[in-house]
């Protein structure tokens, strides 16, 4: 290009840019834009349906299991099928090809490999008796830093390891529904009726206590009354994955942000912030999961509190520039601010009846680099991690072009054929997020393995 070009908002024509504008804009055209949206989603997401509408798991090939997901290896793996006709065998898409396993097939095998081959191999994952599910949000109010699929792709890690999994949408954007194949009518179909019923019984505990004084009871309106007859396991899907669970999300979940404060007002004694752990407790949802992951909105609004409270783990995903870094570290300040102040009106009335005060308390928090581009962002990925010390996992999660082809097919990088590339391709597309599970992985067990021990101490 000539050094003597002008650059482009040089020379505009006004007269041409006014014939190029179109007609204004009112609030009906929104609707129309949301309507166009919603077509193309629909086109997108039913890409990948089967001819009955449901969305289906791909197959695992033996080389891929006997690399990946069960550490055995692939001689001795085919010799155990043929011992064994009881155990699935897998299909062929060829006269002597290789052979084929769902994923539910692949559980079996691992559980067979688990209870009949070597006890110094790790054919299932760590997870101790007893000890109830861990709870893992993954947060920060910046959009656009890989938040949903980061907890979209260590739910499938997870899975793939072994671990049911439970999968809770609280963006009303219900971006990970739609990874996970959710349909979610309205918000009865998501978190609302959970909050709602805890509210509803608080309301009516505290009726009690004014009738025992004489006092008028508070009507519980229509809604209210409700949500008193819906369960966790009433929200619970099964999805595409035979052992990840999903509780959606969709646009009628934001009314929730509208609607808390408006309880919280009618009863300043109502713990808002303990209405999704509690509901999940009380309903015995974490006694039936390894792992649940909450999805969060990018703001701290209601829904965030609530994930956040409920998390054992806190996971922030960010990308290596100042911008994200300088605005999770507002995140985290706001995240002070926010349980400090819950805390301190807590502790306050707390002193006052002389019973023991709130604090909050998380297992582990760790920020992830995410869309890492090492030769571009080396030197700011360093200086974040110079401040950051321990809370910034040393793991660098990588952009690869696995990524833009699972946005594409709204799916995860696990659900993609590595026949669609080749196995050397496809090797080094999931790398990054293999690493990126077993940091989190290290996390989790350390987490367990500390519960564990101190248990057992406080036992003898």
């Amino acid at each position: 290009m000539s050094t003597n070009t002008p650059p482009p908002y040089f020379s505009i024509d006004p007269d041409r840019a006014a014939a190029e504008l179109g007609p204004p804009s009112g609030t009906a055209d929104f609707a129309t834009i949301a309507q166009a949206c919603a077509r193309g989603r629909s086109d997108l997401a039913g890409r990948g349906l089967d001819e009955t509408g449901q969305r289906q798991l791909r197959l695992f090939s033996t080389w891929e299991i006997t690399r990946y997901l069960i550490p055995v290896n692939p001689a001795h793996f085919r010799r155990v099928l043929r011992a064994h006709e009881d155990l699935p065998q897998g299909r062929s898409e060829t006269e002597g090809g290789a052979k084929w396993f769902t994923l539910d097939e692949v559980l079996r095998l691992r559980a067979h490999f688990a209870a009949e081959g070597s006890r110094a191999k790790e054919y299932r994952p760590y997870r101790p008796e007893g000890l109830s599910a861990k709870m893992v949000a993954v947060a920060n109010f910046k959009g656009g830093v890989g938040k949903t699929s980061t907890a979209a792709h260590l739910a499938m890690s997870a899975a793939l390891d072994g671990y049911k999994v439970l999968v809770i949408d609280l963006d009303s954007q219900g971006s990970m529904t739609s990874i996970f194949g959710g349909r979610v009518e309205d918000e009865w179909g998501t978190v609302f009726p959970l909050m709602a019923r805890h509210y509803a019984r608080h309301v009516q505990a505290d009726n009690q206590r004014r009738l025992d004084r004489g006092e008028t009871p508070q009507p519980l309106d229509e809604t209210l009354s409700e949500a008193l007859d819906v369960t966790a396991r009433d929200l619970i899907q099964n999805t595409h994955w035979p052992n990840i669970d999903l509780i959606g999300a969709q646009l009628n979940l934001y009314w929730a942000e509208f609607q808390v404060p408006v309880w919280r007002m009618g009863a300043r004694g109502w713990k808002l912030w303990e209405a999704l752990t509690d509901s999940l407790e009380v309903d015995g949802v974490l006694d039936e999961y390894d792992l649940v992951f909450l999805d969060t909105p990018p703001a701290l609004g209601y829904l965030t509190i609530n994930g956040l409270s409920a998390a054992d783990i806190l996971l922030v995903p960010l990308g290596a520039s100042f911008l994200e870094f300088d605005s999770t570290g507002r995140f985290f300040d706001m995240l002070h601010a926010t349980f400090g102040s819950i805390e301190e009106a807590e502790n306050m009335a707390a002193r006052a009846l002389g019973r023991e005060g709130l604090a909050f308390e998380w297992d582990a928090v760790r920020a992830i680099i995410t869309r890492f581009d090492g030769a571009q962002q080396g030197e700011m990925a360093a200086l974040m991690q110079a401040y950051l010390g321990p809370t910034l996992s040393p793991h660098r999660q990588d952009f690869t072009a696995l990524i833009g082809q699972a946005g594409e097919q709204v799916s995860g990088i696990y659900e993609a054929d590595y026949r669609d590339f080749n196995r050397e391709t496809y090797a080094r597309g999931r790398e990054t997020f293999d690493a990126t599970y077993a940091a989190f992985k290290r996390l989790l067990l350390g987490v367990w393995r500390r519960e564990e021990l101190a248990r057992r101490e406080a036992a003898e």
